[in-house]
């Protein structure tokens, strides 16, 4: 899992490591020459303050960076504190397993958690301004393109966190994110399946946030360069959706090939579909067929034969994405984000040795 706490061009610059604590309302009473109490007049908007003595604590408000303490805030006024998940999807595993542990994270630090599903109808300006509106800032899930779109349109201002795709080597978001390195993943899946004797990998894609291309995504990727590096030629990946249906199409075309004895599928869901195909065809797995799942959702362990899969660990994802925008949101919050667990591939009776 890899964590990212930089800020777009524009944005609100993350302290260096080991600089002194944020700037207090104190500190900025001090360098407007005003009390804290007329500082706090400021800061909430109160009529009876000076347009002088407003404008020196707004200057010293933007030259110390100072950020209203969303607790103490909370605490005196009686606002709700809440966040708002911008998502397109809260019925696949990962999405799922994502909002909840968002939902755990924000309730255990007093914060209620809203969620707003995105539609390919949507004005996306307008609906991120009415999320942005209600206070609280946002957390977008950006496994796709409409979540990937809604989150290039957040402006720089508001309080944002992402889990998003692995992005492609050496880079990172322009803001504070975090995602699994589900390419690495997928690279020793393959690895594994090569090593049990199966002279390729077929790939069943997942679409990805960056277009509508499987093969460019970072779990096609990591395939890719598995067999890249076994001088293997990548068979051309299939699959046009994320559920058992495109699964199931898929299969029924890869079943129908009897040189296919191994498939990698981007979701588990996905391997559902090409498991029911295999069976439809006659072709036995694992001993005709190996295939493996990603994500390791619950029902994986369940179906027969037992689905070997790359657990992740969506709900870290969502709890340390909401532990990046809690420091954003409560300049007392110094404790560092917690940290997912990495993927790890589980063994289970859909794969196995090649036979001949």
């Amino acid at each position: 899992m890899s964590v990212t706490g930089h800020t777009r061009s524009g944005g609100r610059a993350e302290p260096p490591q080991g600089q002194q604590k944020a700037a207090s309302i104190r500190d900025v009473a001090q360098a407007a020459g005003v009390s804290y109490q007329t500082v706090s007049r400021v800061i909430n908007g109160h009529p009876n303050v000076r347009d002088e003595t407003r404008r020196r604590v707004q200057e010293a408000i933007t030259a110390l960076g100072f950020r209203r303490n969303a607790t103490a805030f909370a605490l005196a006024s009686g606002v709700t504190r809440s966040v708002t998940v911008l998502t397109s999807n809260t019925l696949l595993y990962g999405y799922a397993a994502t909002l909840q542990g968002l939902e755990e994270a924000s309730r255990a630090a007093g914060y209620t958690l809203g969620v707003r599903v995105l539609t390919p109808e949507d004005d996306l300006d307008r609906t991120i301004a009415s999320a942005a509106g209600a206070g609280g800032g946002l957390v977008v899930i950006g496994f796709d393109r409409l979540g990937a779109a809604a989150l290039e349109r957040v402006p720089a201002h508001v309080p944002c966190a992402a889990v998003v795709e692995a992005p492609p080597q050496g880079q990172s978001p322009g803001l504070p994110a975090v995602w699994a390195d589900d390419r690495e993943a997928a690279r020793a899946a393959t690895e594994h399946l090569l090593a049990l004797g199966h002279d390729t990998v077929h790939y069943v894609a997942i679409p990805t946030s960056t277009g509508t291309r499987g093969s460019v995504g970072p779990r096609a990727e990591g395939w890719r360069q598995a067999l890249e590096a076994a001088g293997v030629t990548a068979p051309e990946p299939s699959g046009k959706g994320w559920d058992s249906q495109a699964g199931y199409e898929a299969g029924k075309k890869l079943a129908r090939n009897r040189d296919v004895t191994a498939i990698l599928c981007g979701n588990d869901d996905l391997a559902l579909g090409v498991l029911r195909a295999l069976h439809h065809a006659g072709r036995r797995v694992p001993e005709d067929v190996s295939v493996i799942g990603f994500d390791d959702a619950p029902h994986s362990a369940f179906v027969t034969p037992s689905l070997t899969t790359v657990r992740m660990d969506f709900q870290g994802l969502g709890r340390t994405a909401f532990g990046l925008l809690h420091t954003q949101l409560d300049t007392e919050q110094q404790a560092p984000a917690p940290v997912p667990s990495e993927p790890a591939l589980i063994l289970r009776e859909s794969s196995g040795s090649r036979e001949t």
